[in-house]
């Protein structure tokens, strides 16, 4: 990959949108102290990735924002990118897919930094790995910063073994390396929580066994409870049943008894309504009947009164 333009926006000296063409061969940067040489080296390290607030010559990474001058407020917001010419297609299978990649990085005051790559936003680690795969990066040998050189000459072999590495470009490879085994450790770490978690999942199954078995048998008795209770209240049924069918064939018997009193009751009642139709004539009968024998009692009487005195003079002549 080729770096092709470097845009800057509200970072360190910059506080104006600045665009800085990087031509093919050798570039050169001249100007007096303090113009702001240093901050365009300090802008490719932030961008590719660089954490450390120090090695970008500030107490703190919000330090890198534009914080004003005697003619220009403060920003609250910086951003570099960085455009690469990827024509020839050697950046990684996650960023191949396009000849230009342009790698961003926004910072927010009290708010952090986020990276974004052709519009897509990714993590720290994910830019890292796109610089270091192409032999380059924040902490790359090819970016030197003021004293660094007394740095190497001074370096211990350890320190020389890793600008060596990575003027070889392996240094991608070692932190492939480093992070498949923060990886493994991380897949370790986590079979033995899965073996943990396992043990608690057999002790659970052993419980829920137990439960089920429980279950199972509670599922029996609560059956052979319902079909007796379905027995018993077929029982009651067929007993109700019963007493229904009895009851009826009564009230049949009953309907029949009284039907046959309500016919003798009105044969009785027309034989009475005859009778007494017939009871007045006699009535009427028994009347003068009664007239007639009150005046023979009366006749008899007289006659025998008659005959008394008749006797009574008879024994006195």
């Amino acid at each position: 990959m080729k770096f092709d333009r470097l845009h800057l926006a509200g970072f360190k000296s910059f506080c104006d949108q600045t665009d800085f063409k990087i031509e093919s061969g050798l570039t050169g940067i001249v100007g007096p102290n303090g113009c702001g040489k240093s901050n365009l080296v300090e802008a490719l390290r932030w961008v590719m990735g660089e954490n450390s607030y120090k090695n970008m010559r500030a107490s703190g990474m919000d330090d890198v924002i534009f914080s004003g001058s005697g003619n220009r407020p403060s920003r609250n917001m910086a951003e570099v990118g960085l455009v690469l010419d990827n024509s020839d297609r050697r950046a990684p299978a996650a960023f191949n897919d396009a000849e230009v990649i342009e790698v961003t990085r926004r910072i927010e005051r009290d708010s952090g930094s986020t990276y974004r790559v052709n519009g897509r936003e990714v993590r720290a680690r994910d830019v890292q790995l796109l610089f270091a795969d192409a032999s380059t990066g924040a902490r790359s040998p090819a970016l030197v910063r003021q004293g660094q050189i007394g740095e190497i000459i001074s370096a211990k072999p350890q320190a020389r073994r890793l600008i060596l590495e990575e003027a070889a470009g392996v240094s991608g490879l070692h932190s492939r390396r480093h992070e498949a085994e923060l990886r493994l450790k991380g897949a370790e770490e986590n079979l033995l929580r899965l073996e943990d978690v396992l043990k608690q999942i057999e002790a659970q199954i052993d419980s829920l066994k137990r439960q089920a078995r429980q279950a199972q048998r509670y599922k029996g008795l609560a059956a052979e409870i319902r079909r007796n209770e379905a027995l018993v209240l077929h029982l009651s049924w067929r007993e109700c049943e019963a007493a229904f069918f009895e009851a009826q064939r009564r009230l049949e018997v009953d309907v029949r008894e009284v039907a046959e009193r309500t016919r003798v009751q009105a044969e009785a009642a027309r034989a009475q309504a005859v009778a007494a139709a017939a009871l007045s004539p006699l009535r009427e009968e028994e009347a003068r009947v009664g007239a007639a024998l009150h005046r023979l009692v009366l006749a008899r009487e007289a006659l025998e009164g008659e005959e008394r005195r008749a006797k009574e003079r008879h024994g006195g002549a």
